[in-house]
């Protein structure tokens, strides 16, 4: 699992550095786009098979033919905006996809995957796990808006560190800090395998809202 993991953190930081250089350097070029926006649908196209959701898999097939028909014509005009908006999207799907299971009556998300992987789902846990629902969806909140201002104040190439670098960077450091935390403040709670988080998140049904 160590080595899995270390080969995929080489991976995406080789991709973050790439996309960075080519978002700066060459952001309208045919190829670029489809660098920068064909992993995304191919995850789109994975989750929804995975999950046999013919919506996601409809969408993701549309997405691609508009992306072929952008590569075919030799990149798009304005494309930078298209990157802020992708930036923002995916982030909007992100807080809606916690958010939503905050809504009265409904199992916070973290609460649900927490449930899967403890065998003692304590009170103090269902507490946590709800604020910790909570803090991730006003984080990628907080992305957004971080986003939008560096791209109308800042220039081109500060937003494409931020999208491209600092993004998962943060992303990173909020759940190595979580964990850190929890560790030192609730002691008590059972701890898991990052292995079993993973299948826990990636099993299906383990994002549905409820």
């Amino acid at each position: 699992m160590r080595w899995q993991l270390a080969a995929g953190a080489a991976a995406f930081a080789g991709y973050a550095l790439a996309s960075n250089w080519l978002m700066v350097h060459a952001p309208a070029h045919a190829w670029t786009v489809a660098l920068l926006f064909g992993p995304l649908l191919l995850g789109l196209a994975a989750d929804g098979w995975r999950r046999r959701h013919r919506a996601t898999l409809a969408l993701a097939a549309v997405l691609a033919a508009v992306l072929a028909v952008l590569v075919a014509r030799g990149g798009v005009a304005g494309v930078a905006r298209l990157y802020v908006l992708q930036h923002a999207l995916i982030h909007a799907a992100l807080a809606w996809t916690f958010g939503i299971t905050l809504r009265p009556g409904a199992t916070p998300l973290i609460s649900a995957l927490a449930a899967r992987l403890h065998e003692r789902f304590t009170p103090a846990m269902r507490d946590y796990t709800r604020r910790l629902t909570a803090l991730w969806t006003t984080y990628f909140i907080a992305m957004i808006a971080i986003s939008l201002v560096l791209y109308a104040l800042a220039p081109w190439a500060v937003w494409s560190w931020f999208a491209n670098l600092v993004t998962p960077l943060a992303a990173a450091a909020f759940f190595v800090g979580e964990h850190l935390l929890r560790r030192w403040r609730h002691p008590d709670f059972e701890r898991v395998s990052l292995a079993a988080a993973v299948q826990a998140w990636r099993s299906p049904g383990a994002a549905e809202p409820r």
